[in-house]
C-alpha cells in the first residue's frame, strides 16, 4: 500500500469513527429528551389522579409532614382538601408581580387557624389587581371573622419570583412582598406555619379571582429538542454517506463513457 492509499485509509478511519461517535451522541440525546418527556408525562399523569382523589382530611394534612425533615410526603401533594377554621387576618401577605388573565397584580395569602391541625396553614386566597397610582397601597379584600369553610387543593409554598436585593420585598413593615419567606414570616409573625400552602378553588369571591393557571408539564420542550437532536444526527449520517461513500467509492466506478 503507498503512502497515500495509507493517508486516505488512516483519514477514512477516523472520518467514520468520528461520525459514528457523533451519531451515537446525538441520538442517544433525542432519545434522553424523549425521556425526559416521558418522566413529565408520568409526572402530570399522576398528579391528576392526585387531584381526583378523595379530599385530605385536616388530620391527614398534619400527618402528611415528615416530623424529621418537615417535608410535605410527596402523596399529600395536589389533594383536594376542604378546612374550616378562622382567619388569621392580621398577617396577611400579598405578593407582587404575580399575573391572572394575563393582569399583573397581588396573590394574596392568609394564614388559617384551622380546626384538627395544631399549625396553621398558609392560604393562597387568589388574585387581586393593584393599583398602579400607589404601588405602596394595599388593595381591599374582604376578610371574614369567625369560622370558615373553604375548599382547595394541597401544594408547596408560594412559587417564588427573581428579587431584587433592597427592593420593597426587603421592607419588614410592608405586607407587600415579592416572596414569601417561611423564616421570615416566622420571626415577624411569631406563627409556625406548616411548610406548605393550600390553593383556594372555587367561583371568585371576597374580591378574589381565582382562576390559577394550568401546572405546564413543558413536555412539547422536550420533544423539540429531541426532534433537533434526531436532526443533527441524520445529518451527520447523511453527509458521511454522501462525501464518504457516494463522493469516493460509487462515483469513481462510473463508466466515464456513461
Amino acid at each position: 500500500m503507498s503512502p497515500s492509499d495509507r493517508l486516505w485509509s488512516r483519514r477514512f478511519g477516523l472520518i467514520t469513527l468520528a461520525a459514528v461517535v457523533g451519531i451515537a451522541v446525538t441520538a442517544s440525546l433525542g432519545f434522553w429528551q424523549l425521556g425526559r418527556a416521558d418522566t413529565k408525562l408520568a409526572l402530570q399523569a399522576a398528579r391528576e389522579a392526585q387531584e381526583a382523589a378523595s379530599p385530605l382530611t385536616a388530620d391527614a394534612l398534619g400527618q402528611s409532614i415528615d416530623a424529621d425533615t418537615g417535608s410535605v410526603h410527596p402523596d399529600a401533594l395536589h389533594r383536594r382538601i376542604v378546612l374550616r377554621g378562622e382567619w388569621l387576618a392580621a398577617h396577611t401577605r400579598f405578593l407582587d408581580n404575580r399575573q391572572m388573565q394575563g393582569r399583573p397584580g397581588f396573590f394574596v395569602v392568609t394564614p388559617l387557624k384551622a380546626e384538627g391541625l395544631a399549625q396553621p396553614v398558609l392560604v393562597q386566597r387568589g388574585w387581586v389587581p393593584r393599583n398602579f397610582q400607589d404601588r405602596t397601597a394595599l388593595p381591599e379584600v374582604d376578610t371574614p371573622s369567625g369560622v370558615v369553610s373553604i375548599e382547595g387543593r394541597v401544594a408547596g409554598l408560594p412559587s417564588k419570583l427573581y428579587e431584587m436585593a433592597g427592593g420593597p420585598a426587603q421592607e419588614g413593615a410592608s405586607r407587600i412582598r415579592q416572596n414569601l419567606d417561611l423564616e421570615t414570616f416566622r420571626s415577624e409573625t411569631g406563627l409556625s406555619p406548616l411548610p406548605l400552602s393550600v390553593v383556594q378553588t372555587g367561583h371568585p369571591s371576597e374580591g378574589l379571582l381565582r382562576e390559577w393557571p394550568a401546572v405546564a408539564t413543558g413536555v412539547d420542550k422536550h420533544y423539540g429538542y429531541a426532534f433537533q437532536w434526531f436532526g443533527l444526527s441524520a445529518l451527520i449520517a447523511l453527509l458521511y454517506v454522501w462525501f464518504q461513500l457516494v463522493r469516493r467509492f460509487i462515483r469513481p466506478r462510473r463508466d466515464p463513457a456513461a
